[in-house]
């Protein structure tokens, strides 16, 4: 498989190529600010993108896909929820395929109505959710503590100890992690009631 990691934007941001090999198929994830990167590597890769996928709707996770849809015609996916004009709306628990790569969907709610992790080929990208080390926000208008107590504790720990973690942004110690690591190391999965999720992150 043929995995790129590309931090771009102003934000920090990391966006991603994954495709089955060079000359083959394969998708973007989360496309910010400084696209041209990644559109100079699709083509120096000879990939053939179909689908754009969207971990949430803060702008600089998807401010490239219009780009990348312009030069490629692949599909961008986002959850329901996701006010981003997606051509492919999914849900939780969803599965499809890419060309060849098989993705699933995790419905992630907390930093935004509309967050999701994307399970392909041993990896989950994990948008604002999961950091390395750290977690998404849940200050934002649009954020709900609650929802994300229940997608980290409930959702997140439930993940393969062995996936490969690919951060929405470059916010730790190291640019990729594993579910299995940020379960011994990442403070904001340590187990907590709820009443104690939110006094410790309230806090934060």
């Amino acid at each position: 498989m043929l995995l790129e990691q590309f931090p771009i934007g102003p934000y920090q941001n990391f966006t991603y190529l994954v495709a089955d090999r060079a000359g083959g198929e394969g998708v973007v994830i989360d496309p910010s600010f400084g696209i041209e990167p990644v559109l100079a590597a699709i083509d120096r890769h000879r990939l053939k993108i179909r689908h754009i996928l969207v971990t949430h709707r803060h702008a600089d996770h998807h401010a490239g896909a219009a780009e990348v849809r312009a030069r490629t015609g692949a599909r961008i996916v986002a959850h329901a929820l996701a006010p981003i004009g997606q051509e492919v709306s999914v849900q939780d628990g969803e599965e499809f395929r890419s060309g060849p790569l098989a993705v699933r969907v995790i419905h992630t709610p907390g930093h935004t109505p509309d967050s999701v992790l994307y399970l392909i080929e041993g990896h989950v990208a994990t948008g604002d959710t999961l950091f390395v080390g750290e977690c998404g926000r849940v200050d934002l208008p649009e954020s709900d503590p609650e929802a994300m107590y229940d997608s980290l504790l409930h959702r997140v720990l439930a993940l393969d100890d062995r996936l490969i973690v690919l951060p929405g942004h470059d916010y730790g110690p190291t640019p990729t992690s594993t579910i299995g690591r940020e379960r011994t190391e990442n403070y904001t999965l340590k187990p907590r009631s709820l009443e104690e999720f939110l006094q410790f992150i309230r806090s934060e």
